[in-house]
């Protein structure tokens, strides 16, 4: 499963004929999309009024990960582990990574800060 991050699928809606967005209804067809709680929100968030409820019709389709406390204890440790290696991250992109990590997804993302968490193990890349 691909946990398809929010800068896919605002490129996505930004242009819909482009290869990503070709790719990501390749993936939502064969059902290998999961959506974690904090891509949800932000997917939503940036919607208007006249959008919100085909988006959340959409993605209600989707297997839906929410945080635990285990998610919150990786953060933790990744945290220590950043610093120790001169790396920060956002609370989302952390939050996000964890959820990941947490449920064997790899992340499909245009943001660079998951590369980074990809080069200190954190999760794996899915490369379109």
């Amino acid at each position: 499963m691909i946990l398809v991050d929010t800068s896919v699928w605002v490129e996505a809606f930004r242009r819909a004929k482009s290869d990503k967005a070709i790719h990501l209804r390749e993936l939502l067809d064969a059902d290998q999309v999961a959506l974690v709680a904090p891509v949800r929100v932000e997917i939503l968030s940036g919607a208007s009024a006249a959008e919100l409820p085909r988006l959340r019709r959409v993605l209600s389709a989707l297997p839906l990960h929410l945080p635990t406390l285990e998610t919150w204890d990786r953060i933790d440790e990744w945290v220590e582990r950043s610093a120790r290696a001169g790396q920060r991250f956002g609370v989302a992109d952390l939050l996000i990574a964890a959820l990941a990590a947490q449920h064997d997804l790899a992340v499909w993302s245009l943001d660079v800060d998951f590369e980074r968490m990809a080069k200190l193990d954190f999760i794996r890349l899915h490369e379109a």
